[in-house]
């Protein structure tokens, strides 16, 4: 039993430790975010309390919210309940993120455009930074499964970014409705139930503690739950008989006891309490208004002694959620109409939470109350509150007695719901819009949304399974919008990489006469077979790219949409340097866009190509953007992928352990046969580890995994896989498996010869065939396989095949020649810190009879012990930045900035930004 200021908390010793623990870090200076997990009535609320005031008496600032069933679809309420204490500090804050802050609890003047969720979520960050200027700010967040959207997207933000700063979130929620926000990365504590002992202890605590048959029986009944426990042991003192019974189930159970009092307690407490359920976490001049002459402050005094309800700082709190739940329940259907339309009544001048009372009032459907949500909606739209925009209509649709006016607002639904980012959501809203509406264009629009709703899941084949039956309907009468489903639909079927799809696309393709904007043509053809239509797609990106029109009214995100298409089919088609620029610019714009959670895939698809250029510190800093943003959109399929590129770079600097720990979490849970484009990247991943630690019978598996077994080899993967074409050669001419890889390499020569290769896949091509010739034959292919150019776009293909024509020189006695190669293969490897690949390079120099030289500490050492973010914000520092221009940027509080930057400091061996410039100078781009 732990002691917890004037109460005693049974059975908790290890949780309040771990707790304790954490406001102690705190109180040091700390900081570290807990989710609390359990079953309803675990005790999950008590533990916070008891943090909270261990917390207080530590001298740390407290502030606490906490979520409501019927506050849920009110964009940020549990943000205003969070922050209200510290919003005088606002005036400190940047005033792009002041007004976007403001903007979403409607205190600014209303003339601002809608607000940006980056920025909102940046402004709640550098508030709580500058309210723990002045001592440790500790957060605690209770009911999280009722909180809304909006909250918990800026929490999941704020929870991310607090290292460095003297902030901890502590967060609770049921265990079975853990936000998706909260589920993955965070640490996590669960409250189980209570042993036999500590559950017969919480009895004797009780002011009656049941005896005999009823004490087994509350026992039995309650499982370990404290808030059973408590209330079964009250309803055996009530009704001694009752308790001896012991038949009916747990919830039954703790519903009836819940509701157990309201008979007894007079008229005007049961219609107080009906309003405060009604109403929720409602102000008690509200509750009394609605209530009219019919009740008084008094009549809450039966209520209170029956420990339903505490009123503090004029406000009604019950004592437990599911009290609320059972006076609502208990009430009949016109008793609860009738205190939502009271409510409605006498909240004039909040318009949103009259709007969703007078929808509650209403029976069947009411135009009228479906405009005033609609209404509602567009005002959370307008302060960047796309999940509750989206609740709004969802219900507005309802409450619509018109099928095509309801079909309409379902499907603005689902583009809110998107711009929030919550595919799972705008999936299960546009399915309802098949069942109401047979009009073309509604059904069009609502399956382009659930076909982009799944295909930046993993469920690619649901995905297409929405956007072919409109490409191909469309195809006559609708040709743009037929391409636009088909450039949609190009991203699944990359990704899925099953043939029969891509096929039907590029089928369908061909039966599009030619349009003004052939961008979604132009992906189409790349996504789907880049070899095969390398030609055709090469001359459209050259035609987008030069198309001067400028956005219409019709198009507004026209420059956007074409950065981000050009950039994925530049990337595709092996144009590196102009995938880099065209995606950068890209998530340039998405960053200072409304919808910037979109910027996950963008961000993924530029850190693929900023690997394959050798910018690998950059590389690091886009994934961490595009996981961030994935893990708190549900983006499963960059979820994935980003941790896999992450993984690769690990096994390519040696850090082999880890790089499978990462490909393990990373496919956790992923349909890997479903999902080609992954597990081909992760075979590699694993492949490339297993080079680093010199295991090439175990890369060599994982290299041929990405074909298949059949007498003539087909690529896994019909993009990816042929990339591993010299990663499986090298790994087989060291393993004694050379003919297995001649047939792998025979095959996908025959195949590729249909189309184009780029110099990118030519250069690959031909170092596995150098590798695997007969001696007589290498030479050419190695000299092949470096005669283009193009190829120092790929530094580190371009010194892998260097390193490998070397060995083979050296070993034909012509070390003289293979010096160079040697030369500029290790300074690509230590540029880049492939440290097992450096360690190869420097053995052969040594053999081909020249000592390396030590490469410098900054350019090498420092570098590896930066993170990605530790880089960009040495380099910004040094352009210049203050801490907070810096924080605006990449989303940080100033407090943090100036964290990292004490830390980086003694990693360069300088004490000054000044000194920056200098100290970076020599760090790979």
């Amino acid at each position: 039993m732990t002691p917890a200021g004037d109460e005693w908390i049974v059975g908790r010793d290890r949780e309040m430790t771990l707790l304790s623990r954490l406001v102690d870090e705190l109180a040091a200076g700390g900081s570290e975010s807990l989710v609390v997990t359990g079953g309803p009535g675990a005790g999950k609320s008590v533990l916070l309390d008891a943090t909270a005031r261990t917390a207080r008496r530590a001298g740390v600032r407290v502030l606490r919210c906490r979520g409501s069933e019927g506050e849920s679809e009110l964009a940020f309420a549990g943000l205003h309940q969070l922050l209200r204490p510290v919003l005088d500090l606002s005036d400190g804050l940047p005033p792009r993120q002041r007004t976007a802050l403001l903007g979403v609890f409607g205190l600014d003047d209303g003339t601002e455009p809608a607000s940006d969720p980056m920025l909102t979520a940046l402004g709640a960050l550098t508030l709580l930074s500058d309210a723990a200027e002045r001592g440790p700010v500790l957060l605690v967040v209770d009911d999280a499964h009722w909180m809304d959207l909006g909250t918990l997207d800026v929490l999941a933000f704020v929870a991310r970014r607090l290292e460095g700063e003297p902030v901890t979130l502590v967060l609770a929620a049921r265990d079975s409705d853990v936000p998706s926000q909260f589920a993955r990365e965070i640490r996590q504590l669960t409250v189980e139930p209570l042993d036999r002992a500590s559950a017969a202890l919480l009895l004797d605590h009780q002011p009656r503690p049941p005896a005999g048959r009823a004490r087994s029986h509350v026992l039995e009944q309650a499982a370990g739950v404290p808030l059973a426990l408590v209330e079964l042991t009250r309803a055996a003192g009530r009704d001694p008989a009752t308790a001896e019974d012991g038949t009916l189930p747990l919830t039954e159970r703790l519903e009836a006891i819940f509701a157990a009092d309201l008979p007894e307690l007079p008229k005007e407490t049961r219609q107080l309490l009906l309003l405060a359920a009604a109403a929720e976490s409602a102000e008690l001049a509200v509750i009394l208004s609605a209530a009219g002459d019919t009740a008084t402050p008094d009549d809450w005094l039966p209520a209170e002694r029956a420990g339903l309800v505490r009123i503090d700082d004029d406000h009604i709190r019950f004592r437990h959620p599911l009290i609320r739940s059972a006076v609502y329940q208990a009430a009949g259907y016109a008793e609860r109409r009738t205190a939502h339309r009271a409510l409605a009544d006498v909240l004039v001048a909040d318009p949103d939470r009259r709007a969703w009372h007078h929808a509650a009032a209403v029976s069947g459907v009411d135009e009228q109350a479906a405009r005033g949500l609609e209404d509602s909606a567009a005002r959370a739209q307008r302060r960047g509150g796309y999940a509750a925009a989206a609740t709004a209509l969802e219900r507005a649709a309802r409450l619509s007695p018109d099928p095509a006016v309801r079909a309409r607002r379902l499907v603005r639904a689902a583009t809110m719901a998107m711009y929030a980012g919550h595919p799972r959501w705008v999936g299960e809203i546009s399915a309802r819009v098949a069942t109401i509406t047979d009009d073309p264009a509604l059904l069009a629009e609502a399956a382009l949304r659930a076909g982009w709703a799944l295909a930046v899941t993993t469920q690619f084949a649901g995905s297409l399974g929405f956007l072919l039956p409109v490409a191909e309907a469309a195809v006559d009468t609708n040709p743009v919008l037929a391409l636009d489903a088909l450039g949609t639909a190009a991203t699944p079927a990359y990704n899925s990489g099953a043939p029969e799809h891509r096929e039907k696309i590029l089928a369908l393709v061909e039966r599009v006469p030619p349009q003004e904007d052939e961008a979604g043509r132009m992906w189409a053809l790349a996504a789907c077979d880049p070899v095969r239509h390398r030609r055709r797609a090469l001359d459209l990106l050259a035609d987008v790219r030069s198309d001067p029109r400028s956005p219409t009214a019709a198009g507004a995100d026209l420059p956007l949409s074409r950065l981000v298409v050009t950039g994925g089919a530049a990337w595709v088609l092996d144009e590196t340097a102009e995938a880099v620029r065209l995606l950068g610019a890209a998530l340039e714009h998405l960053r200072r866009s409304p919808t910037a959670g979109a910027n996950a895939t963008v961000a993924q698809a530029l850190a693929l190509a900023l690997y394959e250029s050798g910018a690998w510190a950059e590389c690091r800093g886009a994934l961490d953007e595009a996981y961030r943003t994935a893990a708190e959109a549900g983006l499963e399929n960059v979820a994935a992928g980003s941790p896999l590129l992450r993984a690769t770079l690990l096994a390519l600097r040696g850090e082999t352990e880890a790089a499978r720990t990462a490909v393990q979490r990373a496919v956790h849970g992923i349909d890997l046969p479903h999902c080609r484009s992954l597990q081909v990247r992760a075979h590699y991943a694993l492949g490339a580890a297993a080079l680093a630690d010199g295991d090439h019978t175990a890369a060599y598996d994982r290299f041929r995994a990405v074909y298949t077994q059949e007498p003539e080899p087909a690529p896994l993967h019909f993009h990816a896989s042929d990339y591993y074409l010299a990663d499986l050669a090298a790994a087989a001419v060291r393993t004694g498996r050379t003919e297995d890889a001649r047939s792998v390499l025979d095959a996908a020569r025959r195949r590729l010869a249909r189309g184009e290769m780029s110099p990118r896949l030519d250069a690959i091509v031909h170092r596995a065939a150098a590798l695997l010739a007969e001696p007589d034959d290498a030479e050419r292919h190695f000299e092949r396989a470096l005669a283009d150019p193009a190829g120092d776009q790929w530094p580190f293909e371009r010194a892998q095949v260097r390193l490998d024509y070397a060995e083979w020189l050296r070993r034909r006695r012509r070390a003289v020649a293979a010096r160079p190669l040697l030369g500029a293969a290790l300074h690509v490897f230590e540029r880049l810190g492939a440290h097992p690949w450096t360690e190869r390079a420097r053995a052969e120099l040594r053999a081909a009879g020249v000592t390396p030289g030590t490469a410098p500490q900054t350019s090498l050492d420092a570098l590896a012990e930066l993170t990605a973010q530790q880089v960009q914000i040495a380099r910004l520092a040094a352009a210049g930045l203050t801490n907070r221009e810096i924080g605006e940027r990449i989303f940080l509080s100033p407090r943090t900035v100036g964290f990292h930057l004490y830390r980086i400091f003694p990693k360069l061996g300088i004490t000054s930004r000044g000194q920056l410039r200098d100290a970076l100078a020599d760090l790979p781009e």
